[in-house]
């Protein structure tokens, strides 16, 4: 064969086994949590019976570290719900997993390639450091529902030491409630083929019940980079809901859950002037 041709018919021939290489064997390295539903904990089913919050989109998948209402125009989770306990986190050399799509989310949750190249971090919801304690609990967050796109300086900044902070009240108040997603509606930026909706704000709400005390700490936070400290974005849940269109707390009594969702009480949580 003439050279004149060879070369660029090798670099085709290179080019396509690259893109196959990337697509397609590194599935061969995956492998999904598969852990025994009837060997699960009370981890998630004990968030449920009193704090799930309601779905907009009628797609609430348990799994067994944590519980998640997915929207598929948005290509992830409204919400992820889970109890956080002192001894949920703890030192460990597990690997890090790939991100595998979910199984148990009927329309498919959206591929991770989507986030390739986009200049958003995959943003966990419920984050690996809160499932510590075992290598299951710890994979399970890899899975791609529960990541939600995020700039890497809010990711790494401000976001990161509220997770930091949820895990201090933990250890604090002997285990506490978290919810936690991005404000999802019309007209949001989108990445990736399958067009990953980029929230605009993401909302945490921290539930303490110890000692048959309720109190709730609510923050709402830009997904920008900020110099400021998260307890500059407390709001009130009544906000978060009014933004989202869910009822975080349902299940509640209504006189204690109108107290809970309208106030706000730093103070309750530590937090000094």
């Amino acid at each position: 064969m003439n050279r004149k041709y060879l070369y660029p018919i090798l670099i085709v021939l290179i080019t396509a086994g690259l893109y196959y290489a990337e697509q397609y064997v590194d599935r061969e390295n995956e492998h999904y949590p598969d852990i025994e539903k009837e060997n699960k904990t009370t981890i998630s089913s004990e968030f449920n019976s009193s704090f799930l919050p309601t779905s907009t989109t009628g797609a609430i998948v348990e799994h067994v570290y944590y519980t998640l209402s997915y929207s598929e125009a948005h290509e992830q989770a409204e919400w992820v719900a889970y109890s956080l306990d002192k001894s949920h986190f703890r030192k460990n050399d597990f690997k890090r997993p790939y991100f595998v799509e979910d199984r148990d989310v009927t329309t498919k949750s959206a591929d991770w390639r989507n986030y390739k190249k986009s200049g958003y971090d995959r943003g966990h919801l419920c984050p690996a450091g809160d499932r510590g304690f075992s290598y299951d609990a710890f994979h399970e967050t890899f899975l791609t529902s529960n990541i939600s796109p995020q700039n890497h300086e809010f990711n790494s900044g401000v976001w990161n030491y509220l997770e930091q902070k949820t895990r201090y009240w933990a250890e604090k108040y002997d285990g506490v409630y978290v919810v936690t997603g991005g404000v999802l509606n019309n007209g949001l930026k989108g990445i990736g083929y399958e067009n990953v909706s980029v929230p605009e704000e993401f909302y945490k709400i921290v539930l303490d019940v110890s000692h048959g005390n309720y109190k709730t700490i609510a923050f709402l936070i830009p997904n920008q980079p900020t110099n400021q400290s998260f307890y500059d974005y407390v709001v009130s849940i009544d906000v978060i809901e009014a933004k989202t269109g869910i009822d975080f707390f349902p299940k509640l009594s209504e006189k204690i859950e109108k107290k809970l969702e309208s106030t706000i009480d730093i103070q309750a949580w530590g937090k000094r002037n």
